[in-house]
């Protein structure tokens, strides 16, 4: 069965290196084959596969040959900056797997962190529906923005209309506003304080609190199985584990990041196998 190339949108690294076209569909029938061999050992950079570099020819390049591309976090899915690319930058960060631009002061490629060492690793590459955009999917090392920041995202109009305090803030999800949150009421727990502490200080403060509510919110989320309650009351009980248990990471000084990155880790991997390969308790 034939494919058309154009229904491509993504351009997926394997675990040993190479790359291929996928359909962004929910069957798998409709996969792409092109693939790509990683850099050779001599550094020089290996042509695209026909099928590959039919789907570059379908983007949009501007009257210059260029297009947006935005570098984002694959386990946070924080936006990390962006940046323009040609043909060529992405040829590159597909044969290298490190995020490269095309600087239009410098007229020349550039690649994150090639002076600083904050690179961004790429594990995919995506396209948007109309081809005039790529999204760099990637693991960043170290800090993004060249001010410091985790990002370049971290100035929220919002605060600006509002008239709040300035102060820098990171643009977070859900989950790491929660996180960052947290995070704070720790830092808090050093200074004088005034009143009942909160709940969240409350659950720092006592390791016996903390492990007892993950217990109990943990069986009120099996009891919606068990009992056959209602999804919004699952949903609800799910929230309040989350909670908790990420309480208790932020004592134990483990992020939600790197939860997750193990959890991607893990995809492609046996639930079987993974148990066998963790080290045993000391």
């Amino acid at each position: 069965m034939s494919t058309s190339t154009f229904g491509c949108q993504s351009l997926r690294f394997s675990p040993r290196g190479r790359l291929f076209a996928s359909k962004n569909s929910v069957s798998r029938k409709y996969r792409c084959n092109a693939t790509f061999a990683s850099m050779s050992e001599s550094g020089k950079d290996l042509s695209l596969p026909m099928k590959v570099e039919t789907l570059l020819d379908s983007i949009k390049w501007d009257d210059k040959g260029l297009a947006v591309a935005i570098a984002q976090n694959v386990d946070t899915g924080a936006i990390l900056m962006q940046g323009f690319v040609n043909k060529e930058a992405i040829a590159t960060t597909v044969s290298q797997r490190k995020a490269t631009f095309y600087s239009r002061s410098r007229s020349q490629l550039w690649t994150k962190g090639e002076t600083s060492n904050n690179f961004i690793n790429i594990h995919d590459i995506f396209l948007d529906c109309d081809r005039d955009s790529i999204i760099y999917l990637g693991k960043p090392v170290g800090p993004t923005c060249h001010t410091g920041a985790e990002t370049c995202y971290y100035t929220s109009l919002d605060d600006s209309i509002n008239q709040q305090d300035a102060k820098d803030k990171l643009a977070l999800s859900t989950l790491y506003s929660l996180e960052s949150t947290i995070s704070e009421r720790k830092a808090e727990i050093e200074a004088p304080q005034n009143g009942k502490p909160s709940w969240t200080k409350r659950l720092l403060l006592d390791n016996n609190l903390l492990c007892s509510k993950i217990r109990e919110e943990a069986d009120e989320l099996c009891r919606t199985l068990e009992e056959n309650e209602d999804k919004s009351r699952a949903a609800s009980e799910m929230a309040d584990v989350l909670y908790h248990a990420m309480v208790l990471l932020a004592v134990k000084g483990v992020e939600m990041e790197d939860v997750l990155q193990i959890l991607r880790q893990r995809f492609s991997q046996s639930g079987i196998e993974e148990k066998k390969s963790r080290v045993p308790k000391s």
